[in-house]
């Protein structure tokens, strides 16, 4: 129910999400606590398997294919870039983009109509990931990646640089891997960004 008494109408999307709830919430926030934990040195392989998912999520987006991009989540999924450092509490704090996967969707589809003034001319981006860390729960359902990454974005005539630390929560989904949760921690995330629409 509403606050005026009404029914929501959970048919339409546009105004809730079905699964960003309280619990989803208080998930998030020990997953973002996580990123500051020590992990013990990973096993090769599977440090190795999450550098391939890494570097090809980079490269989607950095040849602009986003479709391609959207398809690496789950279908419970969170993109986040906030502006506290390390995180703090989404509930309470304001994001440069807390997107679960429907707003992913109107993102791609807006970058893709290539009608958004921001975008025009569309951005060129490269990035670097270094520094991967990996935690494998027990289960090895799911996996904890940290790393750091600076992404080099040319418009217009202008580069600029964004330097920083991702964070992936992984969950395995028959043989592959797929994306949870992406926290992009911007190194200098509580000062002002000018027209940030790239994907981090």
């Amino acid at each position: 129910m509403s606050r005026t008494g009404s029914t929501v109408n959970r048919e339409n999307t546009d105004r809730w999400s079905y699964y960003l709830d309280p619990d989803f919430y208080l998930h998030l926030i020990e997953v973002a606590r996580s990123w500051s934990d020590d992990w013990p040195p990973a096993d090769p392989l599977v440090r190795s398997e999450c550098e391939a998912v890494l570097a090809r999520e980079a490269r989607l987006i950095d040849e602009a294919r986003f479709n391609e991009w959207l398809e690496l989540f789950t279908d419970r999924c969170l993109y986040w870039v906030p502006i506290t450092p390390g995180g703090g509490d989404p509930r309470t704090e304001v994001s440069y983009s807390f997107d679960d996967r429907r707003r992913m969707a109107d993102r791609v589809y807006w970058l893709r109509t290539g009608l958004a003034f921001c975008q025009i001319p569309q951005s060129r981006t490269r990035r670097l990931i270094t520094n991967v860390e990996v935690l494998e729960e027990p289960s090895g359902a799911r996996r904890w990646v940290r790393s750091n990454f600076v992404v080099h974005e040319f418009r217009a005539g202008v580069s600029r640089s964004y330097p920083g630390w991702y964070g992936h929560l992984l969950e395995r989904h028959g043989e592959q891997w797929r994306i949870a949760v992406k926290q992009v921690n911007l190194l200098d995330s509580e000062h002002g960004h000018e027209n940030l629409t790239i994907i981090f």
